[in-house]
């Protein structure tokens, strides 16, 4: 939905040159041409003027007049080839002589991996490399390219260069890497290479810089290095210099070639020469080009000229959001599936994509991301946060609230026009949603709301998550039902745009999505019960019914009733061995299902919280449910911000909020758990919290064995797979009986443990390996299904009657547990198996896969939006297609009591394979289908109370 009326109108001179030129020009308007239309608030007048090579040939000079005045005129300008063989170095001469008349002073050229996959490509080991990010700041007006120079003669045999320098050159190139910097949040460091040890243009070159950033620059990381050490650095650790390399003009050039070369591909940079930079009210005309000019015969890899067209989008036109858009669409094509991408990778990039289908596939994605910024425009929002809005805000000490615990905060910091700032358990009211997320199945029963509403556009495509996991399994993905969902869903993505589609087998709704999306201190609202896992990473995550989470997803908000909060204080830590799935049952154990956290929502802290790994959290906040709770949030801390830091996106490693309880905080309940007492139990057919200690049930004989389902983190499944390898070192077999079946939650972590050669293991220990789905967790994908009668051991979520399949007995524990049974196919004690696993080997694994071991956050308080009238909310501007009839039912209601016990799950009012139904009457022709059969006719006969 582009603005209606352009704002801008630039003229962009593209001068496609010699070589591939012409066909790399056609790229880059096909990529303007598209923002154009999409956004609707700019238009780009491109124009095509001859130049190096093609310029000789017709007029004999690389650089006519003609097309130097329309660079002149131009905004920008766009270099595609330069450096036919057949003229030597003329065409070269050109393009520095365009340089020069432009006054291009400096010359900027980031270094950095578009998309994480092409780090395995480089000659460096990946994880030295791939969170590669150096741009080059270097001069191209002095230096020893420019100064005075004697030839060597016969005679004398003596040769003479000279490295002139003055100080308003330094101090020009010096401020506008410091502008640069400044750009981000927090500034990125700049790195200052001389040789200052040797030469006199180096003292002064260390001195002026020096000068420059303490009186300008003050708060961005200044480091001098010496030109040596900096080469030595690019060899050995390159990421020691991300950020700003500012340099002259040779050791630059000599550096960003060397730097170019860790990518393998000079095909995919590119650089740019400008004399200032672009601010709100001035533009900067500058030259862009890819880092390959000299590329001839046929095109194989577009990626030069589009990074060309990003730099100037952001360095000569301010358009930020557009630049970060097509930098996402880069990223987002090249990435593998795991990583919600296309995978469609150039032949010299190790893929198989010709030119054209990867600038096809790249524009398809560019469109979807520029939809995202006009979402986000519409919502009065922004793609990319200005350097301005770091999220953190100080307590404003005038407001006189009462303390409040971290989920008051993040409901008082999302509130819109409250009355007062602060919240409070019962208060209704109106908050912003950051995400909305779903499943195929549950997709499905949204879409009648959806469609009654006359399906509008989402509040933001970029803030839904909609994976297909549900009911899909490679075995049966060609059945009318699994094709018939997925159809639903591939249909509103493509209607929707939706960036965060995750096709058939490629993650568990919330295994992938707490892992690479959910922030501290924002609002997650799902349509699926296990939605509260994301609290793990310190959001407040909620599951709502379907119908309920269209509303946000439509409008960004939603209308709540501020719970209570029950408070769970962790002391202690764990023994070896003993996980996040452990805890939780104890948790279910001691105080029992719908007692303290019945629907509340549920906050975890504590000092013991730093025993807790991510991983560990992750599976306690997913069964927040199965204790009651209607949500869950952990404190985030140390521990979040490096896992958010070491994530894969880079543009979802920023945006949280790090809230802390007030002291004094009042809660509805406070219970502490000491991790120390916590052991490996088992939940008992049908009861979450019919918990004992497994040796209690040891030698329980077993029909099936599952390990898998959201609740089972990757590090569950390397444990699981080092109880396994224990047991077969100590002479343990796979008895012949039984089924064993392991389901990692993602591709990503089926990768890692592919990696780690643990998937060798389970094979090796008689489990089949699963793609990531519900599989048996819900027994809904017509092949991972549990028999009648069967009793199975499973490292699942749920025990519920039938919820395996019909008249099975699920009985949940931990992986660990759960992968030492699966030998002899009896309950065990994993406790020995344990004890002879190789410890460093599994604190190796674990921390493997993840980012930097320490990262820094702040604290921060809410910022409420108080107002004394009603708020304004976008939900009152949502209508319905028709009027909603006001309900017609009496006051008093008079009937015969079906009478039910307590803690009626949801998987006995509708079991899961009959979902979503056709209709409300389809549904509900199911219902209690199992749990209570007559449960419909006595309805039907006047039984309407239960």
């Amino acid at each position: 939905m582009p603005s209606p009326t352009p704002q801008m109108h630039l003229r962009v001179a593209v001068l496609p040159g010699d070589g591939l030129g012409p066909e790399l020009a056609s790229c880059a308007e096909r990529v303007l041409s598209l923002i154009q239309n999409v956004r609707g608030t700019v238009t780009f007048d491109l124009s095509r003027y001859d130049f190096g090579g093609a310029a000789i040939a017709s007029s004999g000079v690389p650089l006519p007049s003609s097309t130097l005045e329309a660079c002149r005129d131009a905004d920008a300008v766009l270099v595609c080839g330069c450096g036919d063989a057949r003229f030597g170095i003329e065409p070269e001469m050109g393009l520095l002589a365009l340089r020069k008349q432009l006054h291009g002073a400096a010359n900027i050229r980031p270094v950095s991996f578009p998309s994480s996959e092409l780090a395995q490509r480089s000659a460096y080991r990946a994880e030295l490399v791939e969170n590669l990010d150096i741009t080059f700041f270097r001069d191209l007006t002095s230096g020893v390219y420019y100064g005075e120079r004697r030839e060597a003669t016969e005679e004398d045999g003596y040769a003479l260069d000279t490295i002139p320098y003055n100080r308003e050159t330094i101090q020009h190139l010096a401020r506008l890497a410091g502008a640069y910097a400044m750009r981000s949040n927090p500034p990125k460091p700049v790195h200052s290479v001389d040789k200052y040890n040797v030469m006199a243009t180096s003292r002064l070159w260390r001195a002026v810089v020096t000068e420059v950033f303490a009186k300008e620059f003050p708060r961005v990381p200044l480091r001098h290095v010496l030109v040596d050490t900096a080469s030595m650095l690019l060899s050995s650790d390159p990421i020691s210099l991300n950020g700003i390399i500012l340099t002259e003009n040779m050791f630059g050039d000599i550096l960003s070639d060397q730097a170019g070369g860790i990518t393998n591909s000079t095909d995919i940079l590119a650089s740019a020469a400008i004399s200032t930079l672009t601010t709100t009210d001035m533009r900067c005309r500058g030259v862009f080009e890819p880092m390959n000019l000299k590329a001839t015969g046929t095109l194989v890899n577009p990626i030069g000229i589009i990074h060309a067209v990003l730099h100037m989008l952001e360095l000569s036109f301010s358009l930020h959001e557009e630049a970060d858009a097509l930098s996402k669409a880069i990223r987002r094509t090249l990435d593998p599936i795991e990583l919600v991408g296309s995978d469609c990778r150039p032949v010299d990039l190790g893929g198989k994509a010709s030119a054209a289908e990867f600038m096809d596939t790249l524009l398809h994605n560019l469109d979807y991301y520029l939809e995202a910024v006009n979402s986000a425009e519409a919502a009065g929002e922004h793609v990319v946060a200005s350097p301005a809005d770091s999220g953190i805000f100080l307590p404003e000490s005038d407001l006189g609230r009462r303390p409040m615990g971290i989920i008051e905060k993040i409901l008082t910091h999302a509130g819109i026009g409250l009355k007062t700032p602060e919240v409070r358990p019962g208060d209704m009211i109106c908050v912003r949603v950051d995400w909305t997320i779903t499943s195929e199945l549950l997709w499905a029963g949204m879409e009648k709301t959806y469609d009654q509403m006359g399906r509008p556009r989402p509040y933001r495509n970029d803030r839904l998550w909609l994976a297909v996991d549900h009911t899909v399994d490679p075995r049966t993905n060609d059945r009318p039902r699994q094709q018939g969902l997925m159809a639903k869903a591939e249909k509103f993505r493509r209607e929707a745009k939706i960036i965060d589609f995750l096709p058939a087998n490629t993650s568990i709704m919330h295994t992938d999505f707490t892992r690479e999306r959910a922030q501290p201190g924002r609002i997650v609202v799902g349509s699926d019960s296990h939605t509260c896992s994301s609290g793990s990473m310190g959001s407040l995550a909620v599951g709502f019914g379907a119908a309920d989470v269209v509303m946000p997803m439509v409008t960004g908000e939603t209308w709540f009733r501020a719970p209570e909060v029950c408070r769970i204080n962790f002391i202690g830590a764990l023994a070896f061995g003993v996980g996040g799935k452990d805890v939780i049952l104890h948790i279910l154990g001691l105080f029992k299902r719908n007692t303290i956290a019945f629907q509340r929502a549920v906050e975890y802290g504590g000092p013991g919280l730093a025993e807790l790994s991510m991983d560990a959290r992750f599976a306690i906040a997913n069964m927040t449910t199965e204790f009651g709770g209607m949500g869950a949030c952990f404190e985030a801390d140390g521990a979040t911000a490096s896992w958010i830091a070491g994530r894969q996106h880079p543009q979802h490693r920023e945006g949280g909020l790090y809230f802390r309880a007030d002291p004094g905080a009042q809660y509805a309940e406070e219970r502490t758990i000491d991790l120390s007492e916590v052991k490996v139990t088992v939940a008992m057919h049908p009861n979450p919290d019919d918990v004992v200690p497994i040796p209690e049930k040891a030698g329980m004989k077993l029909d099936g064995v599952f390990i898998g389902a959201c609740t089972t983190t990757e590090e569950d499944l390397i444990l699981a797979a080092l109880v396994l390898e224990a047991g077969l070192r100590e002479g343990l077999r796979p008895v012949s009986n039984g089924k064993r079946r392991v389901t990692p939650g993602s591709l990503i972590i089926i990768k890692n443990l592919e990696r780690m050669g643990l998937t060798d293991i389970y094979r090796q220990a008689g489990f089949e390996i699963g793609a990531p789905g519900c599989s048996y967790c819900v027994g809904i994908n017509d092949v991972d299904v549990a028999g009648e009668g069967e009793v199975w051991l499973s490292s699942q979520n749920r025990n519920f009657r039938n919820r395996m399949g019909k008249g099975s007995f699920g009985n949940i524990t931990c992986a660990a547990a759960v992968a030492a049974s699966s030998f002899g196919m009896e309950v065990v004690d994993p406790a020995w198996l344990l004890e002879r696993i190789d410890r460093d080997k599994y604190e190796r694994f674990i921390k493997a896969p993840k980012g930097p071991s320490s990262a820094t956050f702040e604290v921060a308080e809410p910022r409420p939006d108080v107002s004394p009238q009603a708020p304004s909310s976008a939900l009152q501007t949502v209508g319905m297609e028709g009027k909603v009839p006001m309900s017609t039912v009496p006051r008093v209601v008079r009937s015969k009591v079906q009478r039910f016990a307590e803690n009626v799950d949801t998987d006995a009012v509708i079991p899961a394979e009959f979902m979503p139904g056709v209709d409300n009457a389809d549904l509900g022709s199911h219902c209690f289908q199992y749990f209570r059969p007559e449960f419909r006719e006595k309805a039907k006969n006047g039984s309407t109370i239960m």
